[in-house]
């Protein structure tokens, strides 16, 4: 099942196909995509990245997909891997109290939170590390990501900007960009000496194509100037198609519908059987990401459904 598909399936289904509503179903499958992804870790929907440590450091940034550690080493100069023990934060500041001192090859790890100076976050979350790092080390991370989303051709990122002229100065927020191939889109402008200096999409909408070219209304950005224009780069997902699409399609459009009828108020009635259509469908997705697929997997302590 593709995007299409589901967005007509979610109308079909719930026999609406008003304009409003059918703007909002991006966001029924992307909170129904997050509900699934915390739910279920599928195997499947894991990854390796390798990163380095250097000597000194005890923060590591976590990958922007980052949803859970499934394992993370360090390598040293010999190529052997330290498989690092997950700890809490506390823990490992209480056992390498000073961190100048207390150095070596790291073993314990803990998930931290953004790094923020002033008012600038570089990173939703990173790895702390305990001892601090005497060296520089190769780091290995498996970890469980969400993956992209059906969503369709979201906009993923803004090229040149022509900045046009007598806008009035400000920053201006949940702009709607006009333009372009698809709808949705919305992003902060930030205006400075009559003219658009900076757009940062906060909704990649739908249906984009790159190299389409945005602008936004006047009205939106100030109530004065014109000309301003940018150009899309690149889209995510192009072909409207992802694991659970492809793989498991029953559990997205069940939990997709529910995010749906609860948008539309719906009767009791038929949420509670949406919701259970769901729960139907998750248990099947649970026996096959915890059950079937980890039936082989030699770590004990991670949670491994039985199959029957």
């Amino acid at each position: 099942m593709n995007y299409t598909e589901l967005s007509n399936a979610i109308q079909a289904y719930t026999e609406n196909t008003e304009t409003n509503f059918v703007a909002e179903i991006p966001v029924f499958v992307e909170q129904a995509e997050q509900r699934i992804y915390n739910s279920v870790q599928f195997p499947s929907l894991r990854k390796n990245v390798t990163s380095t440590i250097v000597l000194g450091a005890k923060y590591l940034d976590c990958p922007l997909d980052f949803l859970a550690v499934y394992s993370i080493a360090v390598i040293d100069g010999s190529g052997n891997y330290e498989y690092l023990l997950n700890k809490d934060v506390n823990f490992i500041r209480q056992a390498y109290p000073n961190p100048t001192t207390d150095t070596g090859i790291p073993k314990y790890y803990a998930l931290f939170g953004p790094t923020v100076i002033v008012t600038t976050i570089t990173n939703e979350l990173s790895f702390f590390f305990g001892p601090t790092s005497d060296a520089s080390y190769n780091v290995e991370l498996h970890y469980y990501y969400y993956p992209d989303s059906i969503v369709q051709s979201v906009i993923n990122t803004l090229g040149a900007i022509t900045g046009g002229s007598a806008y009035t100065a400000g920053t201006y927020f949940n702009v709607p960009l006009t333009g372009g191939t698809g709808s949705g889109a919305l992003a902060t402008v930030t205006v400075s000496g009559g003219a658009v200096t900076a757009v940062t999409i906060t909704n990649g909408g739908l249906q984009y194509t790159a190299g389409g070219s945005l602008s936004a209304s006047a009205t939106n950005i100030g109530g004065t100037g014109s000309g301003f224009s940018v150009l899309i780069n690149t889209v995510t997902n192009s072909d409207g198609r992802s694991w659970l699409g492809d793989n498991f399609d029953t559990v997205l459009l069940y939990a997709s519908l529910v995010e749906a009828y609860t948008y539309m108020k719906g009767e009791q009635d038929m949420m509670a059987l949406y919701n259970q259509k769901f729960m139907e469908a998750l248990a099947l997705a649970k026996r096959l990401g915890d059950g079937m697929e980890r039936q082989d997997a030699y770590r004990s302590g991670q949670f491994r459904q039985a199959v029957t």
